[in-house]
């Protein structure tokens, strides 16, 4: 069985419906916004992390260390 097969449109259908019944119809814009917003803050996570690497390897390459004298 290829995993197109297993989830395919009718499934999704299946699951949208699930989740409407379990959350409710007024709970699931509250859950999607939540889930964006956490998307959201992932990415500026990652960016941040990635703009405190590049620096921490411009200042590591920037000191020389000094000859004794």
């Amino acid at each position: 069985m290829f995993v197109g097969e297993i989830f395919g449109p009718d499934l999704l259908i299946v699951v949208i419906v699930v989740a409407v019944l379990v959350f409710g119809g007024s709970a699931i814009p509250k859950l999607a916004r939540n889930l964006g917003s956490a998307k959201s803050e992932f990415e500026k996570g990652i960016k941040a992390a990635k703009t405190d690497d590049s620096a921490k390897a411009t200042d590591v390459a920037d000191t020389k260390p000094e000859a004794d004298k």
